[in-house]
């Protein structure tokens, strides 16, 4: 048996075969046709910069560069923190904008109610701050319906703008975003208030940063053992020294140009 074998390769040789190794071809791997086929049918991951430049019209970070700033302040309401928030603008008569986390606005209504008492704006932050591009779509509507719905019963209406939590969202999203009239709404000044730092660390990474037409980020509720000490601190002198310099402090809609409300 071996001879012959050994036989008939020596012809296959001679007739000018090329014995490959069966490793070098796997029924299981795919042509390279069909992985280009697989690949262009698979939707295109893009970053959120991508997604900022691609929906221009539906997802913010800034506003026009003119001397306005808007203040936004993120996981409201908040008995810790959010009366201590409104005290302090109350004083400066500054009006901020303030992104409602439903479940917490269930628990605390009466707080939403004065922060809109006051003159403020309120938006939409999820029912419970989940990341958002890692729900299922279905999943990702009701946060956004079902805390539209409890803001329009305290506030009287349904916010147009939406703050993903972690600044997170997908092209998908946004597109249902889009069709439904909303506006995403991140920011470009990021206080890191949330990290617990001191009144000067808030202070300093504000400050630096702001320019004409900022969005800036800060925090008036938090989770448990969270510490915004350093935000109340700060934040009076963060508006003494950005009216210092001939800002004006505004809600995200006199900053946008777009109703606070959802048509």
């Amino acid at each position: 048996m071996r001879v012959r074998l050994i036989m008939l390769l020596v012809i296959f040789i001679f007739l000018g075969g090329d014995p490959a190794p069966v490793s070098s071809w796997d029924a299981s791997t795919p042509s390279s046709e069909a992985v280009s086929g697989s690949d262009s049918a698979e939707e295109e991951q893009l970053t959120l910069g991508q997604l900022r430049q691609k929906y221009a019209d539906t997802f913010k970070t800034n506003g026009p560069s003119t001397k306005k700033v808007a203040l936004t302040f993120d996981d409201v309401p908040d008995p810790r923190y959010t009366p201590q928030v409104l005290d302090v603008l109350s004083k400066y008569n500054v009006r901020a904008t303030f992104f409602i986390v439903g479940s917490r606005a269930e628990k605390h209504p009466d707080l939403v109610k004065r922060i809109v008492k006051e003159g403020h704006m309120v938006g939409n932050h999820s029912y419970n701050h989940p990341e958002f591009s890692k729900l299922s779509m279905n999943a990702f509507r009701k946060q956004i319906l079902h805390t539209g719905d409890i803001i329009r019963r305290l506030a009287g209406y349904t916010p147009k703008m939406i703050r993903p939590p972690y600044g997170d969202i997908n092209e998908e999203q946004l597109r249902w975003a889009a069709k439904q009239h909303y506006s995403i709404v991140n920011w470009n000044v990021d206080s890191l208030d949330w990290k617990g730092l001191s009144k000067e660390q808030v202070k300093d990474n504000i400050l630096s940063a702001v320019k004409p037409g900022s969005i800036v980020l800060q925090h008036a509720g938090g989770g448990v053992g969270s510490n915004l000490n350093g935000t109340i601190e700060a934040l009076p002198e963060i508006i003494e020294e950005l009216h210092n310099r001939g800002y004006e402090l505004v809600t995200l809609d006199e900053m946008l140009g777009l109703p606070k409300a959802k048509d």
